[in-house]
């Protein structure tokens, strides 16, 4: 008789099974290390728990969960004045503020979990949606109720697990691609990029180089992290409030934390003129993979030295000459990384809201949740 699965929910890192790094070692972003700068760093709207999944008293699965309360935010996003932002900030407010993620919210990918090979993962589905329901009654002790649970962000093969573990009530949605750049095996420095794009882009990287000739580029260490502390979050902070939409806001000791738990596999640069930080930008290391992370940049500078575009490309770049395979790009400001060469992927989610009604309306008022961006994909190589 097949034994069945058992789980246990940990609220900080320190508590976690000395072998929990075994099943992240393909994955940075489950490990102890990583789920302590969490845990210390987080947003302050945001609650995160630690999921263990346990046979016969064996570790044999790991995952991540986070609990948004966007109540607490100042800003769902700026950019968008008009009537269906809104509309979307009433529903959120109502209806879907308190929002229980199995899987990283800040993070693009299949950063959910990790099940051994030994387990079968439908089995072990079932056991993460068991362990969703444990969570909600976490928060209602606290006085908080779940309005919607979500399972991100997976490839479309992975989904058919799901749709037997049990989840074809829950609204299987997919929002903004992942913007993923492959590096071929044979390149080995920038100029192969710069080589195997058309005339257009190539003239393109070369007036945005040009453009950046004043700026200096630093790799910053931990103290310079915290030297520049305040600058480096008001930068971003102004890159976040005036994005489309937002869920959290970071907080102001991130990426010094980052630094000091990650060490090398966190790389913060900063862009400066004359002295002056004018803008930076964050890369980790997850194995063969470079995963960007959260920037931040001065908008009037940012234009006139075409400073996004040539973090893009530095962040190419980098990977390109450490023998990476592949960089994550994430999913904001698309159309411009399709320029770099980036490319899309689709990724599935699966939600469900806690009031029967609303969720049989779900598909329509998750269109008002997830604003759509009209974008073209473009082809920068040979």
């Amino acid at each position: 008789m097949k034994t069945p699965l058992s789980i246990k929910i940990y609220n900080s890192a320190i508590e976690l099974p000395i072998i929990w790094n075994d099943f992240a070692i393909e994955n940075i972003f489950l490990t102890k290390e990583y789920l302590e700068i969490l845990e210390k760093s987080g947003p302050t709207n945001m609650t995160s728990h630690f999921i263990g999944l346990f046979k016969e008293d064996k570790l044999v699965g790991i995952a991540l969960s986070q609990f948004l309360n966007l109540n607490m935010l100042e800003s769902f996003g700026e950019r968008d004045k008009c009537v269906k932002t809104a509309v979307r900030n009433t529903v959120f407010k109502n209806f879907g503020s308190h929002i229980l993620i199995i899987g990283n919210n800040m993070l693009t990918g299949q950063n959910a979990f990790v099940f051994s090979e030994k387990i079968d993962p439908v089995e072990a589905l079932r056991t993460l949606k068991f362990a969703s329901e444990k969570l909600k009654e976490i928060f209602k002790n606290k006085g908080l109720k779940v309005h919607i649970t979500t399972f991100k962000d997976f490839a479309i093969e992975d989904t058919s697990d799901f749709t037997k573990a049990g989840f074809q009530k829950y609204f299987n949605f997919s929002t903004q691609p992942n913007m993923i750049f492959d590096i071929p095996n044979h390149w080995k420095s920038e100029q192969d990029y710069i080589q195997a794009l058309t005339k257009k882009y190539r003239d393109q990287y070369k007036r945005a180089r040009k453009k950046a000739e004043a700026v200096e580029k630093r790799k910053m260490n931990l103290d310079d992290i915290i030297k520049h502390e305040d600058t480096i979050y008001d930068l971003y902070h102004h890159v976040a409030k005036n994005a489309h939409f937002n869920t959290f806001f970071l907080a102001k000791n991130h990426f010094r934390t980052f630094k000091e738990l990650l060490q090398d596999n966190f790389l913060l640069y900063g862009y400066f003129i004359e002295d002056k930080l004018i803008g930076f930008s964050t890369i980790i290391k997850n194995g063969e993979v470079m995963d960007t992370y959260f920037l931040g940049y001065d908008d009037s500078i940012q234009r006139e030295k075409m400073l996004y575009l040539n973090m893009l490309y530095d962040m190419v770049a980098y990977s390109i000459n450490k023998g990476f395979k592949e960089i994550i790009f994430a999913r904001t400001a698309l159309e411009i990384k399709s320029s770099i060469g980036a490319v899309p992927i689709e990724m599935y989610g699966f939600a469900q809201h806690s009031n029967q009604l609303i969720d049989l309306a779900f598909e329509k008022i998750f269109s008002y949740l997830e604003p759509k961006v009209e974008w073209k994909e473009r082809n920068p190589f040979k």
